[in-house]
């Protein structure tokens, strides 16, 4: 089959998407596919361009306003869809357009989708009401939220609208990224969910499109990396990793102060970047904690060092859908600590301990218990061990081959009813 992938969460960025992208890309090569990879990006030499193009990776016109430190985004989605028409003809007997984001080069994928008669898959990976929204000051959220939500409406038509409610849209900015998301979506053959918690929101707030639930996966090379139990032995510290975003919805800043209250017995190390970084170091620092920040290091770099962790947290609360570095965390062996419990259905039972509630005390209280009762932590991580076999990208990738293979068929009876 031949598969074009379209992103604006991409080149230059790391996260779940970049990583979910990388691994299906891999796998689906490696059984014989042709795979395209559409996103914008930062400027680059024309060597290193040329490089890209032979790993099958492709920038799309992208604004020209761009410096290191800020996200690359793609120009409007007429000027990416023109474009793609005309550096790529080929893409008319493509089998499938997978879209993975909701901006621009995402829509460019999904109109030029429509254009060719090539079947459309969605994957809804997270929420934008927190993602995106949580990047951009209070002050400014719903000018934006209505701004993006305004500007999707001008390329792709919004049969749904979105009201504020008590649950997940209490505010306009909110209820206008719901509004987005759940319109997006509904222009897809298809849409792939990470798991039946957010599928079951997605509908609630009005997909109409069949959704199939299509857990992220990792590469199974990880699954090499450490085969050892971990064990926390007597005199030594906790130690615990943070690799993902230092930003507000992922409660990094709870989660120190819940480690000033724990006050020994641990040692944190945290991968990753944010708009709370400076906050959390200057935190650390006045608190004199035990953490230590290694910044947005290589996702290869972090992985031996997330081996050697005896706790992996995510400690988000009804915000993540799916939580990558969860599987990431047991395809090494390591047990993982969460508050949502939303995120049991991610990992396998024993493998997991949930603070009582999403509060700074229990989730002290966590880290305490596991403190005092170490061998808490090689009974995880023996659970762990045994059952990362379900979680590699070849397994999935299977299930998504059969997935395409399917919205393929179902595209071309509709084109003979049409006929």
């Amino acid at each position: 089959m031949k598969i074009a992938m379209f992103s604006d969460c991409y080149l230059d960025l790391t996260g779940g998407v970049v990583s979910s992208i990388n691994a299906q890309k891999q796998e689906l090569e490696k059984l014989g596919h042709t795979v395209y990879v559409f996103s914008p990006g930062f400027r680059r030499r024309k060597k290193v361009k040329q490089q890209l193009a032979r790993q099958k990776i492709f920038i799309v016109p992208s604004c020209k306003l761009l410096f290191r430190g800020l996200t690359p985004v793609s120009r409007r989605p007429r000027v990416v869809e023109r474009w793609l028409e005309r550096n790529f003809p080929e893409l008319a007997e493509f089998t499938v357009f997978h879209i993975h984001y909701e901006g621009g080069c995402s829509i460019a994928g999904i109109r030029l989708g429509r254009k060719l008669g090539v079947s459309v898959v969605q994957t809804m990976h997270g929420r934008e009401d927190m993602g995106e929204m949580g990047i951009i000051p209070w002050g400014l959220r719903t000018f934006v939220a209505v701004a993006l939500n305004e500007f999707h409406s001008w390329y792709l038509p919004h049969s749904i609208m979105v009201k504020r409610d008590n649950y997940l849209a209490p505010n306009l900015a909110r209820a206008r990224m719901w509004n987005l998301m759940i319109n997006h979506a509904n222009q897809a053959d298809l849409v792939l969910s990470p798991s039946q918690h957010f599928k079951r929101k997605l509908e609630q707030y009005g997909v109409k499109r069949r959704i199939e639930v299509l857990p992220n996966g990792v590469p199974d090379e990880l699954l090499k990396i450490n085969r050892k139990i971990r064990r926390l032995k007597a005199g030594e510290s906790l130690r615990i990793v943070w690799h993902s975003r230092v930003s507000a919805e992922k409660r990094i800043m709870p989660f120190l102060e819940a480690l000033a209250m724990v006050q020994e017995g641990y040692r944190l190390e945290v991968f990753g970047e944010g708009g709370e970084l400076m906050r959390a170091k200057n935190f650390v620092r006045a608190k004199n904690l035990k953490v230590f920040f290694h910044g947005d290091l290589p996702f290869k770099k972090i992985l031996p060092m997330i081996a050697k962790c005896h706790l992996d947290v995510l400690v988000s609360d009804n915000t993540d859908t799916f939580g990558m570095t969860l599987i990431e965390a047991e395809a090494l062996g390591v047990p993982v600590m969460i508050c949502d419990a939303d995120m049991k259905e991610i990992i396998p039972r024993g493998g997991y301990v949930i603070s009582e509630d999403a509060s700074v005390k229990a989730m002290a209280e966590t880290i305490v218990d596991l403190i005092e009762n170490p061998e808490k932590i090689s009974k995880m991580s023996k659970v762990m061990l045994e059952n990362r076999d379900e979680i590699r990208q070849s397994k999935r990738v299977r299930e998504l081959v059969e997935i395409y293979q399917q919205v393929r068929i179902e595209t071309e009876l509709e084109k003979r009813r049409r006929i």
